[in-house]
């Protein structure tokens, strides 16, 4: 029996594993896949949970059942690929692999700034968006709550945080001249007017030198702060930095065309994990995942794989609050509530997918 491992449960892993299953797949085929939670997570929406304003059933869906696959729930230690080995820090069994699909998402990047692991709260994995919720829901009346970075994240966060809690001081610290610096100047504008509408004070060219328990020093200037949410940038996990294969600057693994890894092509990278063109996004990670699947079907059966088509993304969506939001759709900047209501019509998609 050969046996796929799919090293995480989001975006990526789970189109694999749903497109598989829809395979007739060989019978010496067996597919393991490995997720510290025993539920898919919908990480675009940990905002939310951060925020306070959806419970936890609402942002994960149970993984898929077939008899042909099988689920491991622990926290990985090490991705042996020498041996073809996976270890755990809670599990003395390790689990084998014949394939590999590499797809552990993504970490918070602190830039080496001082005091933020340890003073920031994040809404990079579902038990710390958990966190962060009790933290900015036990704040009292009118506490501070600053938020750093202010791309799509940070964005999201802070509105959402600012809808939930309408009696809070919200400060967005954004390092550049405007946010979302990766969208044009209409929903930059738009974004930026809504933010003052709603009492969100934002603070441009920021320059946060450390974090303490009790504030964020940025600029030469100590704002006092009850809660520092981060959202400024992320890096691949860091069992995947401590692979000996070859990444790019953001290190990211290096893949070829159909997503492997050169140096050993029976393992396979998906979404954050894998150097790409394009910004990382759940929309990404799934149209890597459906292309590696018809890849590794081919392979099961000892065909020769057709070359994956191009990526060629849709959009990008992005929410302020329940009833506005902003983002491109088919290259189209768009704003206001018809991009707020598209994303969830995207969000029931997926869950009913």
């Amino acid at each position: 029996m050969k046996n796929l491992v799919i090293l995480g449960g989001g975006y990526g892993g789970l189109r694999i594993v749903v497109s598989l299953m829809e395979q007739n797949l060989p019978d010496d085929i067996h597919i393991t896949v490995i997720d510290r939670n025993p539920y898919h997570s919908i990480k675009t929406e940990f905002y939310t949970i951060a925020a306070g304003t959806s419970a936890d059933k609402d942002v994960r869906m149970e993984f898929p059942t077939h008899e042909k696959v099988s689920y491991v729930y622990a926290e990985i230690k090490e991705i042996d690929t020498e041996n073809e080995q996976i270890h755990f820090h809670d599990r003395t069994e390790s689990v084998p692999f014949n394939y590999l699909v590499i797809g552990l998402g993504c970490e918070d990047d602190y830039h080496g700034i001082e005091g933020a692991p340890e003073f920031t709260e994040s809404v990079q994995t579902f038990g710390a968006a958990r966190r962060a919720g009790m933290a900015i829901g036990n704040l009292k009346a009118y506490g501070k709550a600053t938020i750093v970075g202010a791309g799509l994240s940070g964005i999201e966060v802070a509105s959402e945080i600012r809808e939930s809690r309408p009696d809070l001081n919200i400060r967005l610290l954004d390092r550049g001249a405007s946010v979302l610096k990766a969208f044009d100047k209409k929903v930059q504008n738009y974004v930026e007017n809504w933010f003052t509408q709603k009492d969100v004070e934002v603070l441009h060219h920021a320059n946060v030198e450390y974090v303490e328990k009790d504030g964020v020093c940025n600029n030469g200037i100590c704002y006092v702060n009850d809660v520092t949410v981060w959202t400024a940038g992320v890096r691949p996990n860091h069992l995947v930095r401590a692979l000996p294969f070859e990444k790019d600057r953001q290190e990211k693994l290096t893949v070829n065309e159909y997503f492997q890894v050169p140096e050993q092509q029976n393992i396979y990278v998906v979404g954050d994990c894998a150097s790409s063109e394009h910004s990382p996004s759940g929309q990404l990670a799934g149209e890597q995942g459906e292309r590696i699947a018809a890849v590794l079907t081919s392979v099961f059966r000892g065909e020769e794989p057709n070359k994956p088509k191009e990526i060629k993304l849709k959009g990008t969506l992005g929410s302020l609050g329940s009833s506005e939001g902003f983002g491109e759709m088919m290259t189209r900047s768009v704003t206001g509530y018809l991009p707020r209501l598209a994303k969830s019509g995207v969000l029931w998609l997926n869950k009913r997918h």
